[in-house]
């Protein structure tokens, strides 16, 4: 499958507040984007970032040296659109493919996914995206990855996707990565049903 085009095409049918993922404010993510106590200028990627209000929280607590990942190009102009020219020295994007394309060495503190990882459901694709973190990430930095729990979905628009604990979360990660906390969230999608996620946050040795 052309997994470009599949997220373009969702982006394209769907409006951005009704794909299940959306949420009004990422409450955990930016509770533990917070509790990494990194400076407002060190460097944040939100890997799958699309059309996430997660930007725009964070730069309104002051966070100035952001950048924004996804597959899908249609999904990050759909963000621009929303934020506007005003956040542009604040704000960088990337449109591309995580497991493919090259990042540079070192170059950012914390690394945020929510709702990628559990996508990659060949083992070859998590390793090469475990190999993007450490190669990106600076050591001692952060990791935030939100997936699915086990008694969450088994799929996700239309395709198949894995389900963690923070356990096999640890295992997949390695030993190079120090589970710090955990938790869990009850997703609450735009018509209503829930889907249970886990937040693992991990430091990078």
């Amino acid at each position: 499958m052309d997994m470009q085009r599949h997220w373009s095409n969702v982006y394209q049918q769907k409006e951005s507040t009704s794909v299940s993922w959306y949420q009004d404010r990422p409450v955990l993510s930016l509770e533990l984007i917070q509790r990494t106590e990194i400076k407002p200028d060190d460097a944040i990627i939100d890997v799958g970032a699309g059309a996430s209000t997660l930007v725009d929280h964070l730069y309104g607590l002051n966070y100035r040296n952001i950048t924004l990942l996804d597959i899908s190009e249609e999904s990050l102009n759909i963000a621009r659109e929303r934020i506007g020219d005003k956040h542009d020295a604040a704000i960088q994007w990337i449109a591309g493919d995580i497991t493919r394309l090259e990042l540079p060495q070192h170059a950012y503190d914390v690394w945020h996914d929510r709702a990628v990882f559990h996508f990659l459901t060949d083992p070859e694709m998590r390793d090469r995206y475990v190999a993007q973190v450490k190669h990106a990430l600076k050591p001692g930095g952060h990791v935030i990855m939100a997936t699915f729990a086990p008694d969450g979905p088994t799929q996700c628009s239309g395709l198949d996707v894995a389900r963690y604990d923070p356990n096999t979360m640890q295992h997949v990660f390695g030993d190079a990565f120090k589970l710090v906390y955990s938790t869990s969230e009850q997703h609450k999608t735009p018509w209503a049903a829930e889907q249970s996620f886990i937040y693992c946050y991990c430091r990078m040795s």
